[in-house]
């Protein structure tokens, strides 16, 4: 056989192979719904209290235990680009608190809702990363008691809007099955303290990983 010959057969092998494999990816796609649950970690930085000189004069936020269940459906596919309408549920039953003086809730509960548009790069690929923004609304539950004990006089109930940036990656690795991590901005209003901050807006930084599935 000659090398021009064999070249053609490998190109040829080659178009039958890469196509059957394509093929075989976009059919993972007929699906347009998704439901993912993700687990992970939300960060908020300190934050310095106003006029306060007692010792650890600061809100410090632990790094709670946070969730997310999102619905999607895909709205545009063009192989390389998929559009997805989601719609991210991100909720922690206890955000701790602390400060040196016994001034603001121990804690707080809240939960985020934000309709969102997510854009695939590579959608019709085993692995794609993405990118998500959108914006809703969010609810703070604080504690009625206080960091270092006895009640907490301040309001316990707050609603704040909130809009939301993030990215991540996809990769699916049987069926309708799929892996994901991301990370997702959601910059809010502030829960009430009890003490000024000189702030009123904050960033929850959501980092977690989790599990797709299509349908």
């Amino acid at each position: 056989m000659s090398i021009r010959r064999f070249v053609m057969s490998v190109l040829v092998a080659s178009s039958m192979i890469g196509g059957c494999a394509r093929a075989q990816d976009n059919s993972d796609w007929t699906h347009k719904n998704e439901v993912s649950v993700l687990a992970g970690r939300n960060f908020v930085s300190s934050r310095p209290i106003t006029g306060a000189t007692f010792v650890n004069n600061k809100v410090n936020f632990g790094a709670a235990t946070t969730f997310e269940f999102n619905y999607a459906r895909r709205v545009y596919d063009r192989g390389f680009l998929g559009l997805n309408l989601e719609l991210p549920f991100v909720t922690s039953f206890d955000q701790d608190l602390g400060t040196g003086a016994n001034l603001i809730p121990d804690a707080y509960k809240f939960f985020f809702l934000t309709p969102s548009a997510r854009l695939h790069v590579f959608a019709d690929n085993r692995v794609s990363p993405w990118v998500s923004f959108g914006g809703g609304f969010g609810h703070f539950s604080e504690s009625s008691t206080l960091v270092y004990g006895g009640p907490n006089p301040g309001k316990t109930g707050t609603t704040t809007g909130v809009l939301q940036i993030g990215a991540g990656l996809d990769v699916r690795f049987w069926g309708p099955f799929g892996l994901r991590g991301e990370v997702r901005d959601l910059w809010s209003g502030v829960p009430q303290l009890n003490v000024s901050t000189a702030a009123t807006r904050q960033t929850n930084l959501f980092v977690s990983g989790g599990f797709t599935y299509h349908f």
